[in-house]
């Protein structure tokens, strides 16, 4: 609906609105001239005002949501050369963490769920966003109230008045209680649409919620596997360490029967000591990452301390994961939802600045009783009433109306723009953690064979040095060689654990079976 466009022109360059009020005597036509109408008959006549202004109440201004259409793939992309655990469009499993088979990291998980401290933030801000909903969509019904007053007065004797009859020689009581009600018709669909855009913010609350969950279970398991993947290069530190401090002791037995040099002890012990070096910084990162999860679990440095000190595997991804279909990733993904919301809450306040060029009506009554003397109190000669509707009509603003609406629809080419860029930098992260996966499974068998070969190595030269037939040096150099490669080994293995984790996150698992769609609000 809308107003011939000169009409329209007056209303955007309004300066003060112009406040109308029309109050209806139900027993009598307040035109001039007009004679007494019957009570029922003006009881009609505004029965039909009134139903002719709610069937104005259809028409809403500004453009309706059409969910947005993003760019979409046919299926996730294929390694070049694939790996042992393959991704498959099968249901993703919505406790993603459940699969790595950890019982320590399901209860981290859990745990995370209930004691979080970013998640009763982002709760507590959906509380705020519930409250704020609230407040917007009470301008729908009507607002009533009651009052009364009792007040004890003397006027001035020179003044307009004095009730008390007194020229103000006398001072009076004046007993007042009442109800009032007041309903603004939502003609053009200012209202309604201010309710849109809080629900569409209400749901950006959610999924913010969503989005925080995600990132905290996704960063509970990165963590809980870093620390095991730091326990586990430890052990191999130390493992290497006890070979070292064997080849120290065989090269000083040698020396003592005379068969090796002071050289070859010396890097024995130089060599005990390197590796020795290693295990500080071990340590060091073991209780950043106990205190990263202690502040996960919202508990001080170090609770978890007896809990995680103890080693334990890495925890291994199973031999197929499941990833759900490409077409599921907009109702998975949380920062996709609320880009959504986002661009519903710009339209929809596109409609409520549209609204306030349009006038706004409302409609007002009361009702109730006064009198001087508190035995006239509510008789029927002290009722007083008044019903009628106002309204007010914005004339000239100097531009303010038309730069509100400019804004409106800037910020939802803003919020439309945000949606593409949110989808497609979801594609992208999904395709780097399916590459980053395969990738990371490849580097970590051949790591394995590296080992392997390498264990061979040292087991060879440390005999050839025993008989006498390599220098040590060469011993050092394969010990040295072996200990990277184990430590790389256990860094990939780990980095499989991850990058699955990461996968997780991209495609937006884990929320749906803690805050499901289904959930009240």
């Amino acid at each position: 609906m809308s107003f011939p466009d000169k009409h329209r022109s007056l209303w955007r360059g309004s300066l003060l609105p112009i406040e109308c009020v029309a109050l209806t005597d139900f027993s009598a036509v307040s035109q001039p001239g007009a004679s007494k109408l019957p009570r029922h008959k003006a009881l009609a006549q505004s029965a039909v005002f009134v139903f002719s202004l709610f069937a104005l109440g259809a028409c809403t201004v500004g453009p309706d949501f059409q969910k947005p259409e993003a760019q979409q793939i046919a299926e996730w992309s294929k390694p070049s050369k694939a790996a042992a655990s393959q991704a498959i469009n099968e249901t993703l499993n919505e406790r993603w963490w459940e699969v790595f088979n950890d019982p320590k990291l399901s209860a981290l998980s859990q745990r995370a769920l209930t004691d979080n401290l970013d998640l009763k933030l982002a709760s507590s801000r959906l509380q705020q966003s519930r409250a704020v909903r609230q407040v917007v969509t009470a301008d729908r019904y009507p607002g009533t109230a009651a009052g009364g007053s009792y007040a004890r007065k003397r006027n001035s004797g020179e003044g307009l008045m004095d009730p008390s009859g007194n020229n103000g020689n006398s001072a009076f009581n004046l007993w007042d209680a009442g109800f009032s009600a007041s309903w603004e018709l939502d003609f053009w669909g200012r209202v309604r649409r201010e309710t849109e855009a809080a629900d569409a913010t209400l749901e950006v609350a959610e999924n913010d919620r969503r989005g925080v969950l995600l990132s905290v279970l996704a960063e509970t398991a990165h963590n809980y596997i870093q620390l095991r993947g730091v326990q586990n290069t430890r052990v191999v530190t130390e493992q290497n360490l006890d070979v070292a401090r064997h080849s120290f002791k065989l090269s000083q037995l040698r020396l003592a029967d005379g068969v090796a040099t002071d050289l070859d002890v010396a890097e024995a012990a130089a060599q005990v000591a390197a590796i020795e070096s290693r295990l500080p910084a071990l340590e060091q990162r073991q209780a950043q990452l106990i205190n990263a999860l202690s502040l996960l679990m919202g508990e001080p440095p170090q609770a978890l301390a007896a809990e995680l000190s103890s080693d334990a595997p890495v925890p291994q991804t199973p031999r197929q994961v499941a990833i759900g279909l490409p077409s599921q990733l907009a109702e998975r993904r949380p920062d996709i939802r609320e880009a959504e919301a986002r661009l519903h809450a710009a339209t929809a306040s596109i409609g409520v600045a549209k609204g306030d060029f349009y006038p706004r009506i409302t409609l007002s009554g009361n009702v109730g009783s006064q009198a001087m003397q508190l035995s006239d109190f509510g008789s029927w000669g002290s009722r007083a009433f008044g019903i009628g509707p106002q309204f007010s009509l914005p004339l000239f603003d100097g531009g303010r109306l038309r730069g509100v609406l400019n804004l409106r629809e800037a910020q939802q080419q803003e919020a439309a723009i945000a949606y593409q860029q949110t989808v497609l930098r979801a594609w992208h992260e999904i395709d780097d953690q399916l590459s980053a996966y395969n990738a990371s499974q490849l580097r970590r068998d051949s790591l394995a064979e590296a080992v392997r070969q390498n264990q061979i190595a040292l087991q060879t030269a440390q005999r050839q040095y025993v008989e006498g037939v390599v220098d040590f040096v060469n011993v050092l150099t394969v010990q040295s060689a072996l200990l990277a490669t184990q430590e790389q080994w256990v860094e990939s293995s780990a980095g499989v654990s991850l990058a699955a984790v990461g996968l997780y996150k991209a495609l937006g698992g884990g929320w749906q079976s803690v805050y499901p769609l289904a959930a009240q609000r």
